[in-house]
């Protein structure tokens, strides 16, 4: 799947002042790359991808999976949308209280009417939560809730997933097995786009952007360390 964002813009007035969260943003993502996001805190990387993930319509500019425009579809099918193609892992905790360990990486699967039992039965175990499918998010520490996100996010086996500072409360170890994780989603064929201040991130990277004052600054590949030609004109 090839996500596109075209002239992406987003306003808002702060008092007197009307701040341009992001401004005239390109990108191009495909399918089988992981792609990181950098850049200092308040320089648009959390509301580019909410734009791109489809959870916050732009004031200007358009996005694009495949050919598809998907803020000109109805509130109800873009859900539908997002529930089947994407799996996001949110910066804060977003489990649902009163739901188990399990019942919250279930959720989505549900809400698309698949039994996905035996695979979040590997997800709990590829994220070391096997131990805790019965625990409530409450009993769980920061880093736990950080690895039942992601598991969540991929019970869908989705196209595209975003992942907003995924190594976020996790030591070394359970950082490289999150990262591990989503690499092994780019190379089964997903679009992995992570953003992150974890320098880490970026020996796992296919390509890097930078961003700063709501705009894309540079574009790397990272493995060759050129400039990255866009995906589509």
């Amino acid at each position: 799947m090839l996500i596109s964002a075209k002239s992406i813009g987003i306003c808002y007035r702060k008092k007197d002042r009307r701040i341009k969260a992001l401004d005239g943003v390109e990108i191009s993502l495909c399918g089988g790359e992981l792609t990181v996001i950098t850049g200092r805190s308040g320089s648009g990387k959390t509301t580019l991808i909410n734009v791109l993930a489809g959870l916050l319509a732009p004031n200007e500019g358009q996005v694009y999976y495949d050919d598809t425009s998907i803020y000109n579809a109805g509130d109800k099918q873009l859900s539908s949308f997002r529930n089947k193609n994407i799996g996001y892992i949110p910066q804060g905790q977003s489990a649902l209280a009163n739901l188990t360990v399990m019942q919250n990486i279930l959720l989505p699967a549900a809400l698309a009417k698949e039994n996905k039992q035996e695979f979040a039965e590997y997800l709990l175990g590829a994220v070391g939560l096997e131990k805790l499918k019965n625990a409530y998010p409450e009993e769980l520490s920061g880093g736990e809730l950080r690895r039942l996100a992601a598991a969540r996010a991929l019970i869908n086996s989705p196209s595209v997933i975003f992942a907003d500072e995924p190594t976020n409360d996790l030591d070394d170890d359970n950082a490289s097995m999150m990262l591990k994780l989503l690499k092994a989603q780019s190379k089964r064929g997903a679009a992995v786009i992570i953003v992150t201040h974890d320098s880490t991130a970026l020996d796992f990277a296919d390509r890097i952007f930078h961003m700063s004052d709501g705009r894309i600054i540079t574009k790397e590949n990272e493995h060759e360390n050129t400039l990255c030609r866009p995906l589509v004109s």
